[in-house]
């Protein structure tokens, strides 16, 4: 088999092409959630704590000389983050909670149709069997 059959094989499977399509589509809700983190929760974060910016929270280690920058540790940035990060992960899994609470009601809703005929007449006859087998023992 050459390579290029082995590719095309791969690259046409279900499984491929739901992968791309979810990391495009995770790629979009990221932005979504990261504008909901840095344009909706965090003012109102940064009001309450006194109009602090995380982002711009660090500790200088070396001051600026000449031409030279200054050597800083921003925390700030990492603590920002963090606070991103847990954000993300919530909204992701009440997302996935949402999603596995609709699957449940659906999975529930669904009534498994009444047997046919021929198969109320085939579980008859094999009652049937099992109790001649039964008596003949």
């Amino acid at each position: 088999m050459s390579m290029l059959t082995e590719f095309k094989e791969f690259a046409v499977k279900g499984n491929v092409i739901d992968m791309a399509v979810g990391v495009i589509i995770g790629a979009a809700f990221g932005k979504i959630v990261s504008s909901l983190v840095g344009d909706v929760v965090m003012p109102p974060i940064g009001a309450i704590l006194g109009g602090v910016d995380f982002s711009n929270l660090s500790i200088v280690v070396k001051e600026a000389v000449e031409k030279k920058p200054a050597v800083l540790i921003n925390y700030g940035k990492f603590l920002q983050t963090v606070i991103d990060f847990t954000i993300i992960a919530f909204v992701i899994f009440m997302a996935v909670k949402g999603i596995n609470t609709f699957k449940k009601k659906e999975a529930a809703a669904v009534v498994l149709p009444a047997p046919t005929n021929q198969e109320v007449l085939l579980s008859e006859i094999r009652d049937l069997l099992k109790d001649i087998k039964a008596d003949s023992k």
